[in-house]
């Protein structure tokens, strides 16, 4: 008994081994919830699209930053996003510093959000402090809000600077909200794309983000990704050109060689062969 005790043993450690490398393996790869009330409409083709104008943008924010706030800063993208507005607003804190812009002549509003430790520290920074970590949070004075207003433009030209290759916009802003609750610049379900920038200030890091409307940015979207038009020239060039190459392939000799399969022959047939028999391969 103890013996077969023992020969089981091996058996059952290895099948625990295995089970172990199989649940290893299943919680390497992680399932992701796909909703089918709200299918991603944005397309790996138009997100190529979009990273290469925000890295640009990222460019744009970092000199306009660090030339302003006269220390060093750096701006990097994090991620592109599609989410409702519902839910862009409820990823927000309670308080933030929120600037809605028009996106003409695209239809629709965008908003660009700075958490309102990196407002009030750029704040000291322009006001010649150190960007003191230990900052109220507040609203703005109107004086303060004169000062700020100022980055906030030269953001948004670096955002119109950047979107240029394939939309052009002119935003102009239409609002200041310090409750996202209350800015109303689309629908609850409206789809958005929303883009998240790391923002580092000296020692301090912050996450910046811009949203602006989907289906505004869609038709242009799909223009920049669409293949260019052939005109009838080209057209006309091409076929030609597929024409010349067809002769030019029927005129080029090519050696050929064929090799039969080899057979067995009794020495007193091969003598008798005469012209008219045939051979079996």
């Amino acid at each position: 008994m103890g013996g077969l005790v023992s020969a089981l043993s091996p058996m059952t450690d290895s099948r625990r081994g295995r089970s172990g490398i199989r649940s290893r393996r299943r919680g390497q790869g992680e399932a992701v919830a796909y909703d089918f009330r709200r299918p991603i409409q944005l397309s790996r083709e138009h997100q190529r699209v979009l990273q290469v104008a925000f890295d640009g943008f990222a460019r744009q924010a970092t000199t306009i930053f660090t030339s302003t706030l006269r220390t060093i800063c750096q701006v990097s993208l994090r991620s592109i996003d599609q989410r409702s507005y519902a839910e862009y607003v409820e990823s927000l804190g309670q308080m933030t510093y929120l600037t809605a812009f028009s996106t003409e002549p695209m239809p629709g509003q965008g908003m660009i959000e700075l958490p309102l430790p990196a407002v009030m520290s750029s704040l000291d920074h322009m006001l010649g402090g150190p960007g003191s970590t230990s900052q109220p949070l507040r609203a703005l004075s109107d004086i303060e809000e004169s000062v700020v207003s100022g980055l906030v433009a030269r953001l948004l030209e670096g955002l119109s600077y950047s979107l240029a290759d394939f939309v052009s916009i002119e935003p102009e802003v239409t609002g200041v909200e310090y409750s996202p609750q209350f800015a109303q610049v689309a629908g609850v379900g409206d789809v958005m794309v929303v883009f998240s920038l790391d923002v580092r200030i000296g020692e301090q890091a912050h996450v910046l983000t811009v949203c602006l409307p989907f289906n505004g940015l869609l038709p242009h979207l799909t223009a920049a990704v669409a293949p260019a038009p052939v005109s009838n020239r080209e057209r006309t060039q091409r076929a030609n050109a597929a024409i010349l190459m067809d002769r030019q392939f029927r005129e080029i000799p090519v050696d050929v060689a064929v090799r039969l399969r080899s057979t067995q022959l009794a020495p007193q047939l091969f003598i008798d062969l005469k012209p008219g028999d045939v051979l079996r391969l």
